[in-house]
């Protein structure tokens, strides 16, 4: 497949959850190079004319969510007339809950919509996230709804990020060599601490890939594979001590993949996060 075309993603509100979907899938082809061209706001046939059209001079493939029947409609058939291969994310899915429901959707755009109280519970999960990022403040560890115990580079910040999105507030607190856990966790709720490992080889890589970004020695003790070896070591020397704490292993594993398992992890123990 030739790299330069491109996925053009077509959204009447933010374009998120497409974009998403969109590349999830992605994923299942890692051999295969590809553009993902994010165009949010489109509620006139106008702008999706001019997506359409750029697709179809780049070979494109076009993916849409638009809530609007007649703009959807408009996509469908321009895609048919520019021989535009697309894909309609949301428009059978309404069909069905429609009947399921028996309801007429508002076709109102997402963001458009009064905000809801999950909305604002999201925006206070992102805040607690980024306050609590990397043990920043272990006082606030009895306020998490989970907290994340791992070594330096065991995507403790994307996931918390990722699960915040979702209306989780999470904390997550680094285990440093030798340096004793904070007091405020082992004061924390036990049943809503989760520890995070990997593989030796993959940790070595990922933190030998990040000396380079910041232009240090390979040397350095941080991605030596006795040093990272011995980090954890003592990672799991302290999981041992805490038998209560599901360990996860995240190597090789997607940020969405992982985040799942924690979820449905939680779920089975008694502790539903959503």
């Amino acid at each position: 497949m030739d790299a330069s075309r491109p996925i053009d993603v077509i959204s009447d509100s933010t374009g998120e959850t497409a974009e998403r979907v969109v590349r999830a899938a992605l994923l299942q082809f890692p051999a295969r190079k590809t553009r993902v061209r994010l165009h949010q706001r489109v509620r006139d046939p106008k702008t999706a004319r001019e997506v359409v059209e750029a697709a179809a001079r780049d070979g494109g493939l076009v993916v849409f969510t638009i809530v609007s029947p007649e703009l959807r409609e408009f996509i469908h058939q321009l895609c048919y007339e520019k021989k535009v291969e697309a894909v309609d994310v949301i428009g059978a899915l309404l069909g069905k809950l429609s009947g399921f429901l028996d309801a007429e959707p508002l076709g109102t755009p997402s963001v458009s919509l009064p905000l809801s109280e999950e909305y604002f519970r999201r925006i206070e999960a992102v805040e607690f996230a980024v306050k609590n990022d990397d043990g920043k403040e272990p006082r606030n560890l009895k306020k998490a709804d989970l907290i994340l115990v791992g070594v330096s580079r065991t995507s403790k910040t994307p996931l918390s990020t990722y699960l915040a999105n979702r209306g989780i507030k999470v904390a997550n607190v680094p285990l440093v060599l030798g340096v004793a856990l904070p007091e405020e966790l082992h004061e924390a709720q036990q049943d809503r601490v989760v520890g995070l490992t990997i593989g030796i080889d993959q940790l070595c890589e990922i933190r030998r890939a990040r000396l380079r970004q910041l232009g240090m020695p390979p040397d350095t003790n941080y991605g030596l594979r006795e040093h990272v070896r011995e980090e954890l070591d003592f990672a799991h020397a302290i999981f041992r001590e805490h038998p209560s704490w599901p360990i996860v292993d995240v190597t090789a594993r997607a940020i969405e993949e992982t985040a799942g398992i924690i979820v449905e992890t939680m779920k089975q123990r008694g502790r539903a996060l959503y």
